[in-house]
């Protein structure tokens, strides 16, 4: 039985030659078993062990456009990583302490770079500015004049002092278009509250979404409502760009992350305003379709999601139990829905009689959604065994580096993957002395 494919450990050779890149290194899994997915999947398309350099594809939209990225931490720096993927010049402005990911570790590069901070600065020069020092504060207003685009995330308020609020720079540059991120916006209370993708998980309801029924709510794993308002500041920072293009008129666009949980919460937070209901956890369930969750079969979890009538037939129909498809307690999505109580024991009890292959398998081929529960490794894995190629080579020589690709594809280029996340004020010198002349951008 074959399993996962896959690469181990840390990639940093990422110059072999494809004969060695291309080696398969099977998981080891509990009793011998193969992980859902692996079996198809590594005839398709054998993972590499580490990453290749892009073709070089057509020039990129957003060739020109100058970024001043007075931000840190999460939101802020993912906007501008995918912007500059996609050809902006994005000048990360950092205090003398640097950015607070930089010292998140673990984990760890092998050569001691947090993989935090690695994970969303690529694409980007680093200056050092002391807002304090007159000839630092000057800099760092000379370059938010000369930008397309400024964003930060300061407490609101915070830059005013320094004269690089939205007021002070669009007054020297009327077509910039400024982005803030924020915790809670803007204006009255929520303005004096700090912005922590926890904090917001909590006060938003969805850590009253997460968890079992019976236990303690639980965050999600990852800072969702940092990467939600990063990816719409992302969105308006386009939009605004596509309006400048018509208007000339610069911009003013807020997010925050309260405001991304709202609208990222979507069918939760409609239960209560537009129904009335308020949705409490309900552990792997939905709400509004059953069977959709985990299932345990012989030996491990799949996650099965039947939620259509003719999903759940065929469901049945490959647990060779057809006649509950046409049992009228079970016959339509909201009849499942209501009586899964009633349904589950009746399903888990064929689930029993199979693997976790072969449900994955059986399932998939009659277009049943169904699959496994991997880890953050396996599933980086079974994205190259699907041709995905999660995993880009950052930078160039023996500056290159691992990272992870742009959730975007485009059949005219190929996004840039051409600077390694930059060391703390690696280009401060470089970007001074261009404030000091007349050209456009830094390169």
């Amino acid at each position: 039985m074959t399993t996962h494919p896959g690469v181990t450990g840390p990639v940093w050779d990422l110059q072999k030659e494809d004969s060695e890149m291309n080696q398969h290194h099977p998981d080891e899994t509990s009793a011998g078993g193969a992980r859902p997915g692996g079996d198809a999947a590594a005839q398709a398309h054998q993972a590499p062990h580490g990453a290749q350099p892009e073709k070089p594809g057509g020039s990129l939209p957003l060739e020109g456009i100058l970024i001043a990225d007075f931000s840190r931490v999460l939101a802020g720096p993912y906007a501008t990583m995918l912007l500059a993927d996609l050809g902006a010049e994005v000048i990360k402005v950092e205090g003398t302490g640097g950015d607070d990911t930089r010292t998140w570790v673990p984990p760890r590069r092998p050569d001691g770079v947090s993989t935090y901070y690695a994970s969303i600065n690529r694409n980007k020069k680093s200056i050092v500015l002391d807002f304090k020092d007159a000839d630092d504060l000057a800099a760092a207003q000379a370059l938010a004049q000369r930008a397309d685009v400024v964003i930060e995330n300061f407490k609101p308020g915070g830059l005013e002092k320094f004269g690089l609020d939205y007021d002070s720079v669009a007054k020297a540059n009327p077509h910039v278009i400024y982005s803030s991120i924020t915790g809670f916006g803007t204006e009255g209370e929520g303005a004096k509250y700090p912005g922590y993708d926890l904090i917001v998980q909590a006060m938003s309801g969805l850590m009253s979404l997460t968890g079992s029924p019976d236990g303690p709510p639980y965050r999600a794993g990852i800072s969702v409502f940092d990467v939600m308002a990063g990816l719409h500041s992302t969105i308006g920072i386009l939009a605004a760009l596509r309006q400048r293009d018509r208007t000339g008129d610069g911009a003013h666009v807020e997010a925050s992350l309260m405001a991304s949980a709202m609208s990222g919460l979507v069918n939760q937070t409609h239960a209560y305003v537009g129904g009335g209901t308020t949705p409490m956890r309900m552990g792997n369930a939905h709400p509004s379709l059953y069977p959709y969750e985990a299932m345990p079969t012989a030996d491990d979890d799949v996650i099965i999601a039947a939620g259509n009538n003719t999903q759940f037939s065929r469901l049945c129909m490959v647990l060779g139990i057809p006649e509950i498809a046409q049992d009228e307690r079970f016959a339509e999505v909201g009849d499942r829905t209501d009586r899964r109580d009633e349904l589950r024991p009746i399903l888990q009890a064929e689930l029993a009689k199979h693997t976790a292959q072969e449900l994955f398998e059986k399932l998939n081929d009659v277009g049943v959604p169904c699959g496994p529960i991997n880890t953050i490794k396996q599933g980086v894995e079974y994205a190259e065994a699907l041709g995905l190629r999660p995993v880009v080579q950052v930078g160039t020589g023996d500056s290159a580096v691992p990272g992870v690709r742009h959730p975007l594809s485009f059949n005219t280029m190929n996004p840039r993957y051409d600077l390694a996340p930059p060391e703390l004020g690696e280009h401060t010198e470089e970007i001074k002395a261009w404030l000091k002349t007349e050209e456009r951008t830094p390169r």
